[in-house]
Formats: structure tokens, sequence, C-alpha cells
């Protein structure tokens, strides 16, 4: 394995997690890019297997949302299944300096707080997930069970389709 250990990657070994971690090179990109979807293009991955994380306010609480790369997040279901009535898209900024990752590199695993997680409940239909690793052309992939636990996750359908 090439490349520095990732906050990501110290977590899934700190609890001796197994799993595979799939670099790819990062097409440039434009602020609009779907670093998800190009990803899982780079890999030659199912789009439904690769797993993006966005950070959403609920009732003014950060919160994590993972979804397929082929979806987007459905911001009610994501309040409904944390018990809160109003969700928004955090900024952008704040996400970052909240996680301690950069867009498109915003991993589920070893952000700098643990904030509550929610993955949508198709990953449950999957032998292995991909998610990032930490770092922009860099992908992880590991058992969804082993995901759910790391990041104390609870799942719920929370894709907008």
């Amino acid at each position: 394995m090439s490349g520095k250990a990732t906050p990501a990657t110290v977590a899934a070994g700190r609890t001796k997690t197994t799993y595979t971690l799939h670099p790819y090179e990062v097409d440039g990109g434009s602020e609009g890019s779907s670093y998800g979807a190009d990803a899982a293009d780079a890999l030659g991955v199912p789009r439904e297997h690769v797993f993006k994380t966005l950070i959403a306010e609920v009732d003014g609480v950060f919160t994590v949302g993972v979804v397929p790369v082929s979806t987007s997040l459905d911001l009610k279901a994501l309040a409904a299944a944390v018990g809160g009535k109003k969700a928004a898209m955090a900024d952008p900024d704040r996400a970052e300096k909240i996680t301690g990752y950069v867009r498109g590199g915003i991993s589920p695993l070893g952000q700098r707080k643990r904030l509550r997680t929610v993955i949508d409940s198709s990953v449950t239909d999957l032998a292995s997930v991909y998610v990032s690793a930490g770092r922009r052309g860099l992908q992880m992939e590991l058992r969804p069970n082993d995901l759910i636990a790391l990041t104390e996750a609870v799942t719920a359908p929370i894709c907008a389709g």
C-alpha cells in the first residue's frame, strides 16, 4: 500500500477491521464534480456500491448521511431517521472544518468529532461497500456491517432516488 495513512484508515486499523484500499487517478474535476460517481467509474465499480458521505444539519445538529453515489440524500428521511423535524445540507466549508476532510474526500470514518450517522439501508444488500478513505483518489472497501459498527450508524431508507 502506498501513501500515508488517513484518519479513516487509522480508525479502521485501530479496531483491526479488514479493508482494502483502492487508489485511483483523480480527474481535475470542477467544483460541481460528482466525486463519488467519478470514483466508481475510475474503479470500474457499480455506482450502487460506492457510497458518498454528506453532512447535513438536522434541527441544528450536524448529522452524516451516507448514500450510494447513484442517488441523492432525502433530507426529510434523514431527519426522520434521527427523530428530527427539519434537515438542510451543511455549508461545504463548515462540513470540511467539522470533519477534518476536504470535499470529495470526506469519509464517514475518522472524522474530527464523532457525528451521528445514518447509512442508507441498501448497504445491507451488499457484500462490500466503498467509501472515501479520507482523501480524493482513495476509496476504502469494507463489509457493510463493519462500516455500520465503526461509525456507530443506524440504517434507514434515506435515498431520494
